[in-house]
């Protein structure tokens, strides 16, 4: 099993356990030992994990951090942990506090779902307010997983991910900005805008009237964008010969030359369908394969079993479901959340396919 496979495994462990997780004690054993293991180091051999670590500050002596990952007898990473329930506050955490007084580079706060990575870019030996790498082990994505393997025992390399973790650091926080920016347009983006294209004075009326518009016309030119994707993408397929058994399997690395981004909204209402089929099948069953038209998710990773489509592509959201005779029906949804109200469906359609004991590709 790769390593991305293993944290992903190990994410479903952890959304499936968390809630019989009741104590800190209990969230170090079920979770954050079984992480530190997942990235390669031997949790019983305390010359790599050092448990209960002693970071003396001052006149302050026996101060501990939960665990202490060691290089050649030196912490090169600081871990603490808190319950799964518990917010995470670096100011008012251990970690913050003893990360100086070590040879550590890395401090690393978890409650075993989220994990904050972090270092000392803004004054050195001491850790900064803000995480250059966060993440949520239940729902990772595949570029957070390479990053997170820099930090496994065998590719570990401390100056490779000091050099990455600035780039990180300022992409998070510039992604962060823009999200806001689009979804709210700041004073100055609305006044750069106008600048350019009205040569009036900008008084607060007409800066008010900017800012709807400028508003409206980001959400028309990201919607464009999609438009013209789905446009691309519904040209092949009419361009393609029509075949009901075909219709079901989408076709993704014999697509030559087509480029096909799977979204985070695609990741996340397949998280969704998981979630709601993990009551009656392993959620190890249930698979996704992405083509340009649609999100497919798959039972057994079987073209032949396709549980529902997610039409993600446009402005508009659908989701395709599939009776006993494998006719698809696509109703519009709102949010992502609509997805659960299909549970009954989807349940029906995976105990249709595993009545019907259609043979594995």
């Amino acid at each position: 099993m790769d390593f991305k496979d293993e944290i992903k495994l190990f994410g479903d462990k952890v959304e499936k356990l968390k809630n019989q997780i009741q104590t800190e004690e209990a969230t170090k054993n079920a979770f954050i030992m079984p992480f530190i293991k997942v990235l390669g180091y031997d949790v019983f051999d305390p010359f790599e994990v050092m448990p209960e670590f002693i970071a003396d500050i001052g006149i302050k002596k026996g101060e501990k951090v939960d665990y202490a990952i060691l290089k050649e007898g030196k912490p090169s990473i600081l871990i603490e942990c808190k319950h799964w329930g518990e917010s995470l506050d670096p100011h008012n955490s251990q970690l913050f506090r003893y990360f100086h007084t070590t040879s550590a580079k890395f401090g690393l706060l978890s409650n075993g779902i989220i994990y904050r990575f972090y270092t000392d870019l803004a004054e050195q030996n001491k850790m900064d307010d803000k995480p250059f790498f966060e993440f949520n082990v239940t729902d990772i994505k595949d570029n957070q997983i390479e990053e997170l393997k820099k930090f496994h025992k065998s590719y570990f390399n401390l100056e490779s991910i000091q050099t990455t973790a600035s780039e990180l650091k300022y992409m998070n926080e510039l992604k962060t900005l823009i999200n806001m920016e689009f979804q709210n347009p700041s004073e100055g983006l609305i006044k750069l805008f106008a600048r350019q294209i009205y040569k009036g004075m900008l008084t607060s009326k007409m800066v008010e009237q900017f800012g709807a518009l400028t508003k409206k016309s980001i959400q028309q030119y990201i919607n464009d964008l999609i438009t013209e994707r789905l446009k691309s993408a519904l040209k092949e397929n009419e361009a393609a010969p029509s075949d009901p058994e075909k219709e079901l399997a989408p076709v993704i690395t014999e697509e030559k030359g087509a480029v096909i981004e799977t979204t985070e909204e695609e990741k996340e209402g397949y998280m969704i369908v998981k979630t709601i089929l993990r009551q009656i099948i392993k959620p190890a069953r249930v698979a996704y394969r992405d083509a340009q038209s649609y999100f497919a998710i798959l039972l057994d990773d079987n073209n032949r079993k396709t549980i529902c489509r997610l039409y993600f592509n446009s402005s508009r959201k659908y989701i395709g479901t599939f009776d006993e005779q494998k006719k698809e029906t696509r109703t519009e949804i709102m949010t992502l959340d609509d997805i659960f109200k299909f549970e009954e469906i989807l349940h029906k359609t995976v105990n249709w396919y595993d009545a019907e004991k259609v043979p594995v590709n």
